[in-house]
Order: C-alpha cells, then sequence, then structure tokens
C-alpha cells in the first residue's frame, strides 16, 4: 500500500508527533512524506518527498498572529498551484495532519482525506470551547484543511475516534527531574517583552526558548537560546515548571512530565483558546496575556501551583491500526 503522510509545517508539534507517527505508518505499507509551511523550527528524522510553501500563520512579537506579515507571505497562486499539482490519485491513502495542500488536492479531485490530528479533535462537539463563541475561527479550522474521516488527539478522549495525545518516545523514555528552573517557549513574544516580564521575578530561573533568537544571551535570571529540539526536551524534563503558549503537544508533554504548568493562549486563535480551556481542566493554570496585570496569578504559580501529573498511555499504534483497518487498501 503506498500512503501519503501530510504535515503541517507551521509551529513545531505537528513534526514533532510524526516523529512517532511515521515509523508506525511504514509497517502498512511505502510512505511519502509531504509537508507545508515556513514556521517550524525542528527537523524530522525521515525523508520528505514533498516539500510545499503552503498557508502558514506567521507569529507576531506582541501575542497573537501577525495579520499584516502573514498576508504578506501568502503565495496564493502558488497555493493554488501546488493544490493542482499535489499528485494525491498516486496514493492508496493520504494521511492528514492539519495540512492545506493534499487536503484541497483531495477536495478537488474527490478522494479519501484521513485527519489524524488535534484540529480535528477540537472540532468535535464535546471537545472545551470558550463560551463567546468564534464564527471566523471556527470557519478556519474547518476548512483550512478539509478531510472525509477524522481521528483525533486532545488533553482527554471525550469521543469516538478522539484519543489522548501522542506523547513521543524521546519524551515517554526521560526520567523527570527538578533543578529548580522554568522552561519558557513563548513564540507569539519578542525577546525583549519575554525578558522584562519574567525579570520581575528575580527568585525564579528561567529557560527562554526564543523563537525570535539569533544570538543567545543572559539577562539577570532570564537566559534566552534559540530554539533546539534536544536543548529543549531537556530543559522541561528537569525543571520545575513550564510556561508556555497554548498550542497542544507542549502542554501534554509537560504535564505527562509532572511539571507545573503555565499557559498562555495566542490572541485571536481560536483554536488556542480551546487548547487553553482544555489545558485548565486538566490543572493548567491559564492567563490571557504575558502583562503586568497578570503578576498575581504568575507569583502564585511559581509560590504554590501545583505539579501535574497525567499518565497518558501509549496508545499511537492501537489508533494507527483502527485507522489503516477501516481505510486502508484491502489486500
Amino acid at each position: 500500500m503506498k500512503i501519503l503522510f501530510a504535515i503541517q509545517g507551521t509551529g513545531n508539534g505537528h513534526l514533532s508527533r510524526a516523529r512517532d507517527v511515521y515509523p508506525l505508518l511504514c509497517k502498512y505499507g511505502t510512505v511519502d512524506v509531504l509537508v507545508s509551511g515556513i514556521q517550524a523550527d525542528v527537523s524530522v528524522p525521515f525523508p520528505v518527498k514533498y516539500k510545499y510553501y503552503g498557508m502558514s500563520f506567521i507569529f507576531g512579537k506582541r501575542g497573537g498572529v501577525d495579520i499584516l506579515d502573514t498576508a504578506r507571505k501568502l503565495r496564493l497562486p502558488t497555493l493554488l498551484k501546488d493544490i493542482a499539482n499535489c499528485p494525491v490519485e498516486d496514493y492508496d491513502l493520504v494521511i492528514n495532519d492539519f495540512e492545506p495542500v493534499s487536503a484541497w488536492a483531495c477536495r478537488r479531485k474527490k478522494l479519501p482525506c484521513i485527519s489524524l490530528s488535534h484540529q480535528c479533535a477540537v472540532l468535535h462537539p464535546n471537545a472545551p470551547k470558550p463560551k463567546v463563541a468564534d464564527p471566523m475561527g471556527m470557519t478556519v479550522l474547518k476548512h483550512y484543511a478539509p478531510t472525509t474521516a477524522a481521528y483525533g488527539f486532545h488533553f482527554k478522549s471525550f469521543g469516538e475516534n478522539i484519543s489522548t495525545p501522542v506523547i513521543r518516545s524521546e519524551i515517554r523514555n526521560l526520567t523527570p527531574t527538578d533543578k529548580g528552573h522554568y522552561t519558557v517557549y513563548l513564540p507569539a513574544y519578542d525577546d525583549d517583552t519575554i525578558v522584562k516580564h519574567l525579570s520581575a521575578f528575580p527568585d525564579a530561573r528561567w529557560n527562554v526558548f526564543s523563537k525570535h533568537n539569533k544570538t543567545p544571551f543572559v539577562s539577570n535570571n532570564v537566559s534566552v537560546s534559540r530554539i533546539d529540539n534536544t536543548a529543549f526536551v531537556e530543559s522541561m524534563a528537569s525543571g520545575t515548571g513550564v510556561l508556555c503558549g497554548a498550542g497542544f503537544e507542549g502542554p501534554a508533554e509537560a504535564m505527562f512530565l509532572g511539571k507545573k504548568v503555565l499557559v498562555i493562549p495566542m490572541l485571536t486563535q481560536y483554536e488556542q483558546q480551546c487548547n487553553a480551556l482544555g489545558a485548565e481542566q486538566m490543572g493548567a493554570t491559564v492567563i490571557p496575556t504575558l502583562s503586568e496585570k497578570n503578576y498575581g496569578v504568575i507569583r502564585e504559580w511559581l509560590n504554590t501551583g501545583k505539579h501535574i501529573k497525567v499518565d497518558y498511555p501509549n496508545v499511537t499504534a492501537e489508533v494507527i491500526d483502527r485507522l489503516i483497518s477501516k481505510h486502508g487498501r484491502k489486500p
């Protein structure tokens, strides 16, 4: 069986999860990988056959998506051409992790496209959602990468084909320790803003991994370095807590490692607002912005915040087997 595994390249969570998904898919046939997007900072240990520019949301520096930069970097003619030329018809099965080129190519050619993602779980009727509706945000989630069937991952299993997170093997194999520091990943804030606010808590040691950093530096109790997967994982595993955006994989891995978790969702980003609510239900602390008005909550989290330990079972192989059994080509 020929399988196309299409992965979103905006953010790091999709590619991180793919590290464990790819070898499982290889047990069922020949797997070609497609990646689109320009915002990822991690690599993958397997070959990528198709690399597309895609359609990326550009992280800003003030807590949200940079709408102007996103619009500026959108290459609509290239996107439409890539959708038209993407060879999805050459495959027996297309598995999609919120990747728009292959999803719309399948839609255009009337072929099945199976979602294996967190985003499809966010759309589930039982998934946590803010009380204030966001029709535009919901529309983006529904139509960014349309698929014909869904197998989702969320903080809890709350419906059919909704499973608990893929905790990659490099996280599962760690022995967590506590050396007293806090690991920080807030890609929607610039270094100056992060250092300014974290410096207000001089008794804490902050290890910041920055999307905007080119030269590592230390400012009092805050060390800032570029994103490096190995260094980030080591820092998270050996720290007291994790301060991060409301993505999915980061908070889930921190909970699995038994850390204190403080989450700041990106402004005007509906999926992250949903994720923040889900993380809060698991015991994480949530603040709307990194700003002075939230210093009290940050201080309380540092002083009395509880460690969250969630023993997520390793169900990834079962999910893949269920997907392949239902949608794969019969021998």
